[in-house]
């Protein structure tokens, strides 16, 4: 879950907002317990390339592989946008993967051993990075600790110890053991790993709710059900895991497609940052509005008479923000000139209908 404050993780800051501070319910061996977690927002670097067309793996101890970017066997024609939706998730936070990369050198092999002995796929791991860039001393505004950011109440219910001589959370070990067995309970509830994100992030509740509502299992059929921060969460775990499984697809590459080397903070540190590219017509024509929430495209096109088209060309790192994985607390939103006033005079609206359909009410 997405957090706009400060938390004590030395390379960024954790990101909080209102829907963080709402727990969410969920039942587990017979007991009611809360949840809330977060995720890692960080700066903008380099920017990468598609990544090809990819093999499912097989499957671990009867469990269902992880997803990547660019396996169509699984994505279908959601692929195109998971591969586009990696590339600028890449774009935006290659600072942070690359200090994780190094991070992970220590801590990779000790998560995967846990993982393996529970059945559970290694892509699993990237959970981890995206809640607490693999800091086991994050400590996110709501009360969440460590690599895994468990909330007490559910590090208790998982066998760690909390009190006030010994915190299990920041044990990278035995949060990792105490992560795979909360896991591999939700796995055996959703049976599916993007719904298992889903839930890690927001509580099995809303998902479940979701399936209900749809009689669909499948995260794509549901997303437009789950909260706005848990579709980000899911995307920004498809994108981390598919860059990380793939690094030399992605990792080190510029925007032309060229290999820059292995050094990701070398590479980062030497390209140019993607800017959007207009002509002088569209820059006389175009209007600059910043807004703190996210406005549904298919919404403004509508009511402000827009051609969809023109808003995803001119605003082409949108869907970031949409989805909470967006750097800067405010997005600039580049619409028509001639559409100003109306969107000035239905911006209420637009802000309020917006909130109904990315929580799933609107009529």
């Amino acid at each position: 879950m997405q957090y706009k404050g400060f938390v004590f993780v030395a390379l960024s800051a954790l990101s909080i907002n209102s829907y963080a501070q709402k727990y969410q319910d969920f039942t587990l061996a017979a007991k009611n317990t809360r949840l809330i977690k977060s995720d890692t927002i960080v700066k903008k670097a380099t920017p990468l390339v598609a990544a090809n067309a990819l093999p499912m793996p097989a499957l671990i101890g009867g469990k269902k592989p992880v997803p990547l970017a660019g396996q169509k066997s699984y994505f279908g024609a959601m692929n195109d946008y998971v591969v586009e939706y990696t590339n600028k998730y890449m774009d935006a936070h290659n600072k942070t993967l690359s200090v994780v990369k190094e991070r992970g050198k220590v801590n990779f092999s000790l998560i995967d051993n846990v993982l393996a002995k529970n059945d559970i796929p290694k892509e699993l791991k990237y959970l981890a990075v995206i809640e607490s860039a693999l800091n086991n001393q994050a400590i996110s505004p709501v009360g969440a600790v460590g690599p895994w950011q468990f909330m007490e109440s559910t590090a208790r219910l998982m066998g760690l110890t909390v009190n006030n001589k010994r915190d299990d959370r920041k044990d990278f070990y035995k949060s990792t053991h105490a992560a795979a067995k909360y896991l591999s309970v939700l796995y055996d509830q959703l049976n599916d790993w993007l719904l298992v994100v889903a839930a890690y992030n927001s509580g099995p509740t809303p998902v479940l709710r979701a399936m209900e509502k749809t009689g669909s299992n499948n995260f794509w059929d549901i997303k437009q059900y789950l909260p706005r921060e848990t579709q980000g969460h899911v995307l920004a775990f498809i994108a981390t895991a598919s860059i990380f499984e793939n690094m030399s697809k992605f990792i080190g590459m510029s925007k032309s497609g060229k290999h820059n080397g292995s050094d990701v903070a070398t590479s980062a540190k030497e390209a140019a940052p993607a800017k959007p590219s207009f002509s002088d017509e569209e820059l006389k024509n175009m209007a600059i509005v910043r807004i703190s929430d996210p406005l549904s495209m298919d919404l403004m096109a509508q009511d402000l008479k827009i051609e969809r088209k023109l808003l995803d060309k001119w605003n082409p790192d949108y869907d970031l923000f949409e989805t909470a994985n967006y750097n800067d607390e405010f997005y600039s939103l580049r619409i028509p000139k001639d559409k100003l006033d109306n969107f000035i005079e239905h911006k209420e609206f637009l802000t309020k209908k917006s909130k109904q359909i990315f929580s799933g009410t609107a009529m």
